[in-house]
């Protein structure tokens, strides 16, 4: 398992001063990309390979939302590898180990010149140590769409939203679909099944769901497909620890 020590930033809380949802993902992401820079097998050695990691879907859940100035730890170790799919959990716990946060995710290696998904290279099974699943209940990867969602108003892709691999990150389509919860609404949950790349230049044309018991946003072209869809549900001021194993 690969871990780093950090602090709650307040650069990274919300207006009652807790972790933000998107600073989780953003903590979670850069954990996997510690690991793998430190592993030499980095941003760097993808790119001269003209290879590239794409998420293809997250299941964040939260117990408790840490607050401004709490010390935590985060970590993430892959659990699997598939063909081309790379499989890894994270998890982010406070001083006195208990866990905050925690998540399964799903990638894909895609090769960038043809624009297809790629077997892993001999170089990353060398050096990626494969540890147990983490046990938690993970839900379907594909997301069903309510059939009754609103049209919103349609946006661009700005150049703030662009990563290394020249597309929309996935955790800025997060950001996007949060815009459309309802006032001081929590997530408990997030689930994002991300479906093609958004580039610098595109239109966002968002369609919202509110429920009960869930909100679901889907991100899509201007011709209806989706980019990505993301779904919140309520919760994360207290919670149970994971007692399910993924099938």
């Amino acid at each position: 398992m690969y871990s780093f020590d950090s602090r709650i930033r307040y650069s990274e809380v919300d207006s009652q001063g807790r972790i933000t949802l998107t600073a989780i993902l953003d903590y979670f992401q850069d954990c996997s990309t510690f690991h793998s820079e430190d592993l030499g097998v980095g941003i760097a050695f993808l790119k001269e390979q003209r290879v590239a990691w794409v998420l293809n879907s997250w299941q964040i859940e939260i117990n408790r939302y840490p607050k401004l100035g709490e010390k935590v730890l985060v970590g993430t170790w892959p659990y699997g590898f598939q063909g081309f799919y790379g499989y890894r959990n994270f998890t982010m716990e406070d001083e006195a180990g208990k866990l905050l946060a925690y998540a399964n995710s799903v990638w894909v290696l895609l090769d960038l010149e043809k624009g297809r998904p790629v077997k892993l290279l001999p170089q990353m099974l060398e050096v990626y140590e494969i540890l147990p699943q983490l046990v938690m209940k993970c839900d379907s990867r594909k997301i069903v769409l309510p059939e009754d969602m609103e049209a919103k108003e349609k946006f661009p892709v700005h150049k703030y939203h662009i990563d290394t691999n020249r597309h929309v990150n996935n955790g800025k389509y997060v950001s996007m679909a949060q815009e459309y919860l309802p006032q001081d609404f929590r997530s408990g949950k997030m689930r994002a099944e991300y479906r093609k790349a958004a580039v610098y230049g595109d239109f966002i044309c968002p369609y919202v769901s509110v429920e009960q018991n869930r909100v679901t946003v889907n991100l899509a072209d201007e011709n209806g497909r989706s980019y990505a869809i993301v779904e919140f549900k309520p919760g994360g001021l207290k919670g149970e620890e994971p007692q399910q194993r993924c099938n």
